[in-house]
């Protein structure tokens, strides 16, 4: 290799006609080795001063000494005479060194993280990206050689110089083109971006609803000390801004509503509050005309109210929803086709039909028809005082069903099978006699509506069925009933225990009813009517014992005992094109969750309704022991 290289320099040297160099050879990889040579002085003027410090400084100082003596000594001494003489006493060099001044500027700048980490990643990126598009280049290389070449006797004119400028510019915008589309689909692709939009977005929602945000939170609403209170309009004029009104005495005040494209046009059917964190809320619609999928789970989060942080599609429309509270990110839902699942919200999957869910329909004794409420309780282990989490269904095929997973998904085994009861009737063969058909005569299961498990006691629940009844029932006997409780003429919608008084329970009805019942008795203690509508929900407040919500197809009412137990404390009508489907209280703040036929799940503020100072349970104890005694 090495003799090649000479054969070609004295090639060079003797041949009187330069040798073209083309775009292969300035293509070629040539070994430059740099290496230190020795140190040549140019100039060199030594000084005729010497550092106080150097080595000899005490002998040149010795030396000065005697000469300034001897100086001083010539003045009338006979050895010395004075003659004149042409000696040239050229300048001394007074500094040891010296050079033009070092001028120095500062600079600085910022490098961020995600510019270092992207500048590393499209180093390591660009030998893929070029693979991809080596047709491309290719093109682009030819293009550009025979634009070189075709200007290359013109270079000196100005005229080529701008031709081959431009075709230059505009071949490394085609290349960098071609690199930035792919660069942004890896970029909208990678799940880093995801996240970061994601973080962005919470951010943004946060600083355009912190009000209303601190207003769910119960947290004082801060003013915005870089807003203005005068803003101009475009012709310069300065108008005020009108301030929001105050609010004196209870009232209902809408701060936003959970709703995005996914939702519209969807019946609410079920909501559920996360146990472990307050602001996960699990929304289960219905069917919509617009939509391929029956029905859908949304799992909103208080972070980002705009779009929900979980979506699950599922084959048939959602009926009943709840949260374990063993394991927060265990969700169950029950389905209008009779099938019960388990997905896991921590993971993406857009799809009930995933790997990842568990379903009741490989279970040979699952619902056959609508399920209508589920709920995820704890339970005694054989005579143990340990506890288990069960999940509890009901369904309108009568039966009360406990769930566990198999090899298969999901089994269950019956719990209660809720038998219909036919009150005494009086036979027209057995009247002269005086005979009566027997009044507990058995025949077929009465569909269940609800139930509910007691605060205290987890083996006792209560049940609400089809045709108006209300069943006490224990989980160690799955066989009758322990007592019955008959008021309504209609299906029993709701059956919810008060979360303060653990002896008073609220049931609700389509019989346009609302009852108040003590345990003990099998009558009302009070019953409440207001509007001549189907009463759909019924709910006790967490933080009050004397106040429960009531949802009709047309209206929102909050009751609260101690204001009046005839008429409700708050009325919310809703639009005429909107039907009122469900409610849910918050534990954590004072507000009421209401969702319609519509998608919208809208959160309202109680203002000013928990007021009311004292113990809860009392208060509520002494409203009904004053009602029992008229």
């Amino acid at each position: 290799m090495n003799g090649n290289c000479k054969i070609d320099a004295q090639s060079k040297k003797s041949s009187p006609v330069k040798e073209e160099v083309t775009e292969e050879n300035l293509d070629e990889l040539l070994d430059v080795f740099l290496s230190e040579t020795d140190t040549i002085s140019l100039l060199d003027l030594p000084s005729c001063f010497v550092s106080s410090e150097a080595e000899d400084a005490q002998i040149v100082t010795e030396r000065n000494k005697k000469y300034a003596e001897l100086c001083k000594n010539k003045a009338g001494n006979e050895k010395y005479m004075e003659r004149s003489v042409q000696t040239l006493d050229p300048p001394v060099k007074h500094k040891l060194v010296e050079s033009d001044s070092v001028n120095t500027a500062e600079a600085g700048t910022f490098v961020s993280t995600w510019e270092m980490f992207d500048s590393l990643c499209g180093l390591e990126q660009n030998g893929s990206v070029r693979t991809e598009s080596e047709h491309e280049q290719d093109g682009t290389e030819t293009l550009l050689f025979s634009s070189r070449a075709e200007h290359s006797t013109s270079l000196g004119s100005s005229s080529g110089t701008e031709s081959v400028t431009s075709s230059m510019k505009d071949l490394e915008s085609l290349e960098l083109l071609s690199v930035s589309e792919t660069d942004l689909q890896l970029l909208l692709s990678s799940d880093t971006f995801h996240h970061s939009l994601l973080a962005m977005e919470r951010s943004l929602v946060a600083n355009c609803l912190q009000r209303k945000l601190a207003a769910f939170r119960l947290l004082p609403v801060l003013p915005d000390p870089y807003v203005a209170p005068l803003s101009e309009t475009p012709e310069g004029e300065q108008t005020q801004k009108s301030p929001e009104p105050e609010v004196s005495g209870p009232a209902l005040v809408h701060l936003w509503s959970f709703t995005c494209e996914l939702t519209h046009g969807r019946r609410v059917n079920s909501m559920v509050w996360n146990k472990k964190n307050p602001d996960l809320l699990a929304v289960g619609y219905g069917a919509s005309e617009s939509s391929s999928s029956p029905g859908l789970v949304c799992c909103w989060s208080l972070k980002n109210i705009t779009w929900p942080e979980r979506v699950v599609s599922c084959d048939s429309p959602v009926t009943a929803l709840d949260f374990s509270v063993k394991n927060p990110s265990q969700l169950a839902v029950g389905m209008q086709d009779g099938t019960v699942m388990i997905c896991n919200v921590q993971t993406h999957h857009s799809s009930s039909s995933s790997s990842h869910f568990l379903h009741s329909r490989q279970c040979p004794n699952k619902h056959v028809e609508p399920v209508l409420q589920l709920k995820w309780t704890l339970q005694e282990i054989s005579l143990r005082e340990d506890t288990d989490e069960a999940l509890v269904s009901v369904a309108t095929d009568g039966r009360v069903c406990k769930w566990f997973v198999s090899n298969s998904g999901l089994s269950c085994i019956d719990m209660m099978r809720l038998k219909r009861v036919k009150s005494a009737k009086r036979s027209s063969s057995s009247e002269n006699k005086g005979e009566t058909k027997p009044e507990n005569i058995l025949s077929a299961l009465t569909p269940g509506m609800c139930f509910h498990f007691h605060p205290k006691r987890a083996g006792v629940y209560l049940v609400g069925t089809w045709e108006g009844l209300i069943h006490k029932c224990s989980t160690s006997n799955t066989q009758q009933f322990m007592d019955s409780y008959k008021k309504h003429f209609g299906p029993v919608i709701s059956v919810w225990w008060s979360p303060l008084c653990s002896d008073v329970f609220l049931s609700c009805s389509s019989d346009w009813t609302v009852q108040l019942w003590k345990e003990e008795r099998f009558t009302p203690a009070l019953s409440f009517s207001s509007a001549h509508r189907a009463v759909l929900d019924a709910q006790w407040s967490p933080k009050a014992a004397t106040v429960f919500g009531v949802v009709n197809e047309d209206r929102l009412e909050i009751w609260d005992l101690q204001h009046s137990i005839l008429d409700p404390l708050l009325v919310w009508a809703a639009p005429p094109s909107v039907s009122l489907t469900s409610l849910l209280f918050t534990s954590h703040t004072d507000c009421a969750l209401v969702g319609d036929n519509s998608g919208q799940v809208s959160v309202y503020l109680l203002s000013q309704v928990y007021s009311a100072q004292g113990t809860q349970a009392e208060a509520l104890e002494e409203i009904i022991q004053a009602s029992l005694s008229r």
